[in-house]
């Protein structure tokens, strides 16, 4: 039996189960100037040239959503939902006969955690998750790590819809906000084949919110630290089988403070104030998802992304002799259309379908210094990116078998990317990935489920600049064991084999001069081995602990090989020898204090071994990490919410006397604290700050992050 606390406090702790444009033509006019896309010229064109044809174009969505909000509008004051408890459109959870619980090993972050603990963006919210740190990179990109594993190796999907970007195969997290969505999802080790490809160290599902009600939403502005702006706004609307959901989004910042005690070793400086040069960002976000839910087992849903980011690239501090970058990235665009359909066949099974098309493109800006008035004119610079993804998936269920679960998955990705420079020829790369995945969730006696899973997968290289084209497959396989305990837990223990496609960066990216491409880079592959339990130990506590263990072959590595086409007599070229092991613990609590009040804690303790070569360490996410948090109610109106950050043994490479050597990071604690004042039920007035005792620390070497920060919000809620 759930405990009433379940119920009542949102959960603060996952348990597993400057430069605004707006979103209208003439905005996609402005968009346009930096697309590589035909259709947004068209657009642009259709604004500039006042073509009445293509204005027309532009409107026909337009016309289109107002017709439907007038008819959600006409139904607010009637009844609806027949259904009751919505049907969960984009979870891809292996789900057996005891359809409550989800895969073992999975984290479910829900919109609660998300608003309580003001976690705004996807790598700040997955980052509570036990196992999940994160990290930034010298180009300015939020970088999650899972259990050790990059990003390239757990990708990121939108209600089961792929969200990498195909030419680099990961997003920067801090591009993609979360007010738009109703839970996240993180699967780790066993995590389900039915994903599709490249999920070597697990996935990451992010699930769009979904109306229950005839009309809900909120709005909500805040300000913060450094010219900080946020606004964010949700519509959802129900009317009988038909449900709308629509949600805008603004991040803005200008820069932010550099901590106390903070030193730009740059011979010649740059950031010599009390806040980080070149650190302005901008996101913008756009979504729409019309749904149709005809019976309890059938649902279709047509949804659209639009997002519109820009930002600077802050310059390393540190005491390397490389790494100065004056980098700008003037636009960070990407626009999602997607279909989801379920369909229930008979009593027993299921049909679910799904089709999209992406497109994303970003432009990169150097320049000679840190006034950023001369721009590099050389054949890396500009650097444009335009990336066009299409893909259908199509997954068959039955429980017809007795005690069986079946889910059958076919996966067709097709990844386009074009690389362009007024300076270079136009690069055109292309690959197409297939994915055919089995699972079956057994009923077992005793309280057994037996989980058990293959999949081959196949990527052609259909077309690629200057290199030879070619195709490469691999193969996939889980076992997954748990028992039921009913109300006190599962224990649950798995093995699995997983594998990751070399991206079309790692093929073939010079990286700007510094390094051979090798298109002869076979797929990664890993063995996980887990065991866990999670419960009730005692009353108003939930508890979760696992033991893991991953074996990763064919690791990519860099390796130093004899060359004059870099500049010298050597290259850096990625290769296949890189054999490594993860292995460690995690644990998490979650308590409830009386009527009023809860705590959490997570604590994750990881060592990574680079058997290959253990000269050369695994880097970018540390050995130990802590989250906490607790929240109390003084009253009916006031509220106060407390968290602690807390980790160690973080290693990154750094460059001196002409090598790459590796530095452990000081360890740092961040403390934060945030009162709620609610003088109507549907208003919250938040007050709060971030690293409290602005503490100087770093996630990359020479990138230092935000000193103590302050924030007020406000939220509406109907």
């Amino acid at each position: 039996m759930t405990p009433a606390w379940h119920r009542d406090v949102p959960h603060l702790f996952p348990i597993p189960a400057a430069r605004c444009r707006t979103f209208n033509c003439r905005g996609m006019a402005r968009y346009c100037r930096h697309s590589q896309f035909p259709q947004h010229a068209l657009l642009m064109q259709a604004h500039t040239n006042n073509n009445p044809y293509q204005r027309l174009q532009c409107s026909v969505l337009s016309v289109a959503l107002l017709i439907s909000l007038s008819c959600f509008a006409s139904a607010h004051a009637e009844d609806t939902d027949k259904t009751g408890k919505p049907f969960e459109l984009g979870r891809v959870v292996v789900q057996g006969q005891k359809a409550t619980r989800s895969a073992a090993g999975e984290s479910a972050i829900s919109r609660e955690q998300l608003d309580t603990l003001n976690r705004e963006t996807v790598g700040e919210a997955v980052a509570i998750a036990p196992g999940v740190s994160l990290s930034h990179n010298s180009r300015n990109e939020a970088m999650v790590y899972v259990r050790g594993f990059d990003p390239r190796q757990v990708p990121v999907f939108l209600d089961g819809i792929p969200q990498y970007v195909p030419y680099d195969g990961y997003i920067d997290f801090d591009r993609f906000t979360t007010f738009g969505l109703g839970e996240i999802h993180v699967a780790k080790g066993a995590a389900s084949l039915l994903y599709g490809p490249n999920t070597l160290g697990g996935a990451i599902n992010l699930v769009s919110r979904k109306p229950t009600q005839p009309l809900e939403g909120d709005v909500r502005l805040g300000a913060g630290s450094r010219g900080e702006r946020k606004a964010a706004a949700n519509l959802g609307m129900r009317k009988g089988d038909w449900y709308l959901q629509a949600g805008w989004s603004w991040l803005d910042a200008d820069s932010f403070p550099l901590p106390d005690g903070f030193k730009d070793y740059k011979a010649k400086p740059t950031d010599t104030g009390d806040e980080r040069e070149n650190a302005y960002r901008s996101d913008r976000r756009a979504s729409i998802k019309l749904g149709y839910a005809p019976g309890e087992r059938s649902e279709f849903a047509i949804g659209y992304v639009k997002q519109d980011g820009e930002k600077g690239n802050p310059v390393y501090t540190g005491r390397a002799s490389g790494g100065i970058r004056y980098w700008r990235w003037p636009w960070w665009d990407k626009e999602s259309l997607y279909f989801i359909g379920n369909i229930g066949l008979g009593e027993s099974s299921g049909l679910k379908l799904r089709a999209y098309e992406d497109h994303y493109g970003n432009g990169l800006e150097a320049y000679a210094d840190g006034t950023y008035a001369t721009q590099l004119l050389n054949t890396s610079f500009p650097s444009v990116y335009s990336d066009k993804t299409r893909g259908v998936s199509v997954e068959l269920s039955t429980q017809a078998i007795a005690n069986h679960d079946l889910h059958l998955a076919l996966h067709y990705k097709d990844d386009r990317h074009q690389d362009t420079n007024p300076k270079s020829p136009t690069k055109d790369y292309r690959d197409v990935t297939t994915s055919l995945a089995l699972e079956d969730t057994i009923t077992l006696g005793g309280d057994y489920t037996l989980r058990l899973g293959a999949s081959h997968e196949q990527r052609d290289a259909k077309e690629v600049y200057y290199w030879p084209t070619g195709k490469t497959s691999a193969n996939n396989a889980l076992i997954e064991l748990q028992r039921d305990f009913g109300e006190h837990g599962q224990l649950f223990a798995s093995v699995s084999h997983k594998t990751r496609f070399p991206t079309i960066k790692d093929r073939y990216s010079a990286r700007m001069g510094a390094a051979l491409p090798n298109p002869d880079l076979k797929p990664e592959t890993a063995r996980h081995f887990e065991l866990g339990w999670r419960g009730q130990p005692w009353s108003d506590a939930q508890v979760e602990a696992s033991l893991f263990q991953s074996r990763i072959d064919d690791l990519i590595q860099d390796a130093i090989v004899a060359s004059n086409q870099c500049g010298s007599t050597v290259c850096n070229q990625a290769q296949n020898i890189g054999k490594a092991r993860h292995r460690g613990i995690e644990l998490s609590l979650q308590q409830q204090l009386g009527e009023n009040g809860q705590w959490g804690v997570g604590y994750t303790w990881m060592d990574r071994d680079n058997l290959s070569n253990p000269a050369v360490l695994l880097t970018n996410s540390p050995r130990q990490r802590l989250f906490a948090n607790a929240a109390w109610r003084f009253t009916s109106q006031l509220k106060a919410v407390a968290t602690v950050e807390a980790e160690q043994g973080r290693i990154v490479p750094v460059f001196i006397a002409g090598k790459t050597s590796f530095l452990t990071l000081h360890s740092y604690t961040l403390l934060g604290l945030k009162g709620v004042w609610s003088p109507r039920s549907t208003i919250d007035v938040e007050v709060g700050g971030r690293n409290l005792t602005d503490t100087w620390y770093e996630l990359s070497e020479g990138f230092p992050m935000p000193g103590r920060t302050w924030f007020a919000n406000v939220i509406f809620r109907f």
